[in-house]
C-alpha cells in the first residue's frame, strides 16, 4: 500500500474523477453568473481539481482564488496535493495561509486559507483587491467563521461585482442558499466514487460500559475483515480511555492511532497514512476525520454516533460542552469514509430505529456570539440586517456578545467600536484575548499575556489544570512545545516584547482583564460565587479550593453550578487595581471571605 497522504478528493490521478465531466459546467456557471453552488458526493474530487480548473478562467486571470477550508489539517493536505499535482511545493502557485502559518509568495494564484483568516483579510482589505473568486469548501459544516465570512464576502460583491463566490459541499442547504446568493444562482450537481458500504448496527447493552463495548466492535470487526479501521468518537477523553482499553488487549501486529485537532502535524500525518512496516491499524478520531481528510488503507469506520459541541447559554454567558446524537448528514459522511478505496463496512454503534436530526444546526445559533459583534463593528455594522445570512444570528445571543463587549470596553453603547476596541482589533484572537493583550502593558505582563493566550487557544493537555506551572514548562522548554512557541512568539512579535520567561505574579490580574464576570469569591472550600451572580465549584482537593478569589478561565456552564477547569488566584489589592470604579461591582458578601480579614469582603456580583 502507498504511503501517501490524501485529502477529500485524493484518488488515484490515473482514474479519471466524476468531478472532471463537470468542471466546464462550473466555469460556464461562474462565467454568466456572480455565484453558483457544486453540490459534489464523496469522492468527487472537488477540494483539489476544481480550484485548479478555475485559475484559466477568463475571470480569474491575473488575480488569485481563496479555497476556504474549515480544518488547519484539510487546509494542509489540500494545499499539499494541489502544488503536488503541479510539480511544485507549496509556496509557488499553490499556497496556504492559517494563522501562524503563511506559506505564499508573488507566484501565488491559489492560497488555500483557514476560514477565520478570511475574515480577517476581508476586514483588512474589504474589497480583496487581487482576489477573484472565493471557494467555500465542505460549507455543510456551518462554522460561524464560514457563514460571517459568506455575509462579508456578499456584501463585498456589492461594490466588487466580478468577485465570484463558489459554495460546494457533499450537502447542501440549497433553498436557503439560493435565498442569500440570490434566485437564479446556478446549482451544478455531480455524483461521487464510493465503493458499496455494509451497515451494520451494534447498539450497546443498557448497562454495558461504553468503552467495553467499542472496543468489543473494534475486535469483531478486526477479526471480521481485512484493512485499517477508523474508529469516530466525540472527544479526546473518550479516545484516550478506549486507547488504554485497546492497549491491553490487541496484540502488537495492530497498531493504535489518535487523530484530533490538538496533536502535533507530524502526528496528524503520520495518522493518516499506512503503517511502515505494514501493520493494521486502528485509528481512534474525532469529527476532524468526518470530512475534508481521508485516512488511506481504511475499510472499516465504527461510529459511536456522538458528537461534542459547544453551547453557549445566553442566560449564564457560560459555554457548556454538550455530547448529543450525530445528525444524519453527518452520520452518513462517517460510513462512506469505509467506502472511499474500496468496498468497505460501517458499524453503527446504535440501533437501526434511532432517529436522528436531518442536518446539523448552525454554529450561529448556539455559539458565543462576542467575536461576530465585535467583527461586525469592525465592518460598520450597527444592524446585521444590513448583511446577508444563510441563517442570521439570534437577537439574544448577539444582545448578549454586544453587551460583554461594552463592559469590556471595546464597544460603546451604540455597537460602535471605541479607540480602545480599534487598538484591540490588531491582534488575531478572540476578543477577550485582545483585550488581556492590550492592557498586559499596564501590568508590565505582556509577555507572560503573550504565552497565557497561546496556551488557552492552543488547548493545554488534560492533565494540565494549573496554568502556572503549564506556563512555567512551556517557557523552560519552548522546544517541547512547538505549536505554543510558534503562536506565543507570533504574539510578541505584534506585542514588540522578547519572549522570556517572566513573573507569573500578573496570571490573575490578566485573566481577570478579559473575564471580569468570571472572577470567583469563595463562599466555602471548593464552592464559588461568580460575578456574574452564578456559582461554580472545584473539587475540594484542588490546590485553589480555599482561595479567597480565583478568576476561572475555563468553565464548563453546567445545570446547578459550573465546574472550573483551570484558574488562578487573584488578590484582593490586583482585583482593586484593575476595577476601581465602585460604581460597577456591588458588594454583597456580608461576611469575610475564607482566609481573609473582615476589611477584605469584596466583590460578588457583575452589574450589567
Amino acid at each position: 500500500m502507498p504511503n501517501t497522504t490524501r485529502n477529500d478528493a485524493d484518488e488515484s490521478t490515473a482514474m479519471t474523477l466524476p468531478i472532471e465531466a463537470r468542471l466546464e459546467a462550473i466555469r460556464e456557471a461562474l462565467h454568466d453568473h456572480p455565484s453558483a453552488m457544486l453540490v459534489a458526493e464523496p469522492g468527487a474530487g472537488k477540494t483539489t481539481q476544481v480550484p485548479l480548473a478555475l485559475l484559466d478562467a477568463k475571470w480569474c486571470r491575473g488575480q488569485r482564488l481563496l479555497l476556504l477550508e474549515p480544518r488547519r489539517v484539510a487546509a494542509r493536505l489540500a494545499a499539499a496535493r494541489m502544488a503536488e499535482t503541479l510539480s511544485e511545493p507549496v509556496g509557488q502557485t499553490v499556497g496556504v495561509r492559517m494563522r501562524g502559518e503563511s506559506r505564499v509568495s508573488e507566484r501565488t494564484r491559489l492560497e488555500v486559507v483557514t476560514q477565520g483568516v478570511l475574515t480577517r483579510m476581508l476586514q483588512e482589505d474589504p474589497l480583496l483587491e487581487g482576489v477573484a473568486g472565493i471557494i467555500f469548501d465542505e460549507f455543510h459544516e456551518r462554522s460561524l467563521d464560514a457563514d460571517l465570512g459568506l455575509a462579508l464576502a456578499l456584501d463585498a460583491q456589492t461594490v466588487r461585482d466580478d468577485l465570484r463566490l463558489l459554495v460546494m459541499s457533499a450537502t447542501l442547504d440549497v433553498e436557503a442558499l439560493t435565498a442569500a446568493l440570490g434566485a437564479g444562482t446556478p446549482v451544478i450537481d455531480c455524483p461521487g466514487r464510493q465503493y458499496p458500504v455494509v451497515t451494520r448496527y451494534r447498539p450497546p447493552g443498557a448497562r454495558l460500559e461504553a468503552e467495553r463495548h467499542q472496543a468489543a466492535v473494534v475486535e469483531e470487526a478486526l477479526a471480521s475483515e481485512d484493512g485499517d479501521i477508523l474508529v469516530i468518537l466525540p472527544g479526546v477523553g473518550e479516545i484516550r480511555r478506549l486507547g488504554r482499553r485497546l492497549a491491553e488487549r490487541l496484540v502488537s501486529s495492530v497498531v493504535i492511532h489518535e487523530l484530533h485537532g490538538r496533536m502535533p502535524l507530524a502526528a496528524q500525518r503520520q495518522a493518516l497514512v499506512p503503517d511502515a512496516e505494514g501493520r493494521r491499524r486502528v485509528v481512534l478520531a474525532t469529527a476532524i476525520a468526518e470530512s475534508s481528510v481521508t485516512v488511506d488503507g481504511v475499510r472499516q469506520v465504527i461510529d459511536a454516533g456522538r458528537e461534542r459541541l459547544p453551547v453557549h447559554q445566553v442566560r449564564t454567558g457560560l459555554t457548556r460542552l454538550e455530547t448529543r446524537r450525530v445528525n444524519r448528514a453527518s452520520a452518513d459522511q462517517r460510513r462512506g469514509r469505509a467506502g472511499r478505496q474500496a468496498p468497505g463496512v460501517c458499524y453503527r454503534l446504535w440501533s437501526e430505529e434511532q432517529p436522528l436530526a436531518v442536518d446539523r444546526e448552525p454554529e450561529i445559533r448556539q455559539s458565543d456570539l462576542m467575536p461576530l459583534a465585535f467583527e461586525l463593528a469592525r465592518w460598520g455594522i450597527t444592524e446585521p440586517a444590513a448583511l446577508t445570512w444563510v441563517t442570521p444570528p439570534t437577537p439574544a445571543a448577539l444582545a448578549a456578545g454586544r453587551a460583554g463587549l461594552v463592559r469590556l470596553g471595546v464597544l460603546d453603547d451604540a455597537h460602535r467600536l471605541t479607540r480602545f476596541g480599534n487598538a484591540c482589533a490588531r491582534w488575531p484572537v478572540h476578543p477577550r484575548m485582545a483585550v488581556m493583550l492590550e492592557r498586559a502593558g499596564q501590568l508590565e505582563a505582556s509577555a507572560l499575556a503573550c504565552g497565557l493566550v497561546a496556551l488557552l487557544e492552543g488547548g493545554a493537555g488534560d492533565d494540565e489544570r494549573d496554568l502556572g506551572e503549564a506556563l512555567q514548562r512551556r517557557f523552560a522548554s519552548p522546544g517541547d512545545h512547538r505549536r505554543w512557541r510558534r503562536d506565543a512568539e507570533r504574539l510578541a512579535t505584534i506585542a514588540r516584547v522578547r519572549l522570556e520567561t517572566p513573573d507569573m505574579a500578573a496570571l490573575g490580574e490578566l485573566l481577570a482583564l478579559a473575564w471580569p464576570e468570571r472572577i470567583a469569591q469563595c463562599i466555602e472550600p471548593g464552592r464559588f460565587r461568580l460575578a456574574s451572580g452564578g456559582q461554580a465549584r472545584l473539587p475540594e482537593t484542588h490546590p485553589l479550593a480555599h482561595a479567597p478569589l480565583l478568576v476561572a478561565a475555563e468553565l464548563d456552564g453546567e445545570q446547578g453550578g459550573g465546574r472550573i477547569f483551570r484558574a488562578a488566584e487573584l488578590s484582593v489589592a490586583g482585583l482593586e487595581s484593575l476595577y476601581p470604579e465602585a460604581r460597577q461591582w456591588r458588594i454583597t458578601w456580608n461576611g469575610p471571605m475564607p482566609g481573609a480579614n473582615s476589611s477584605e469582603s469584596v466583590v460578588a456580583a457583575w452589574e450589567p
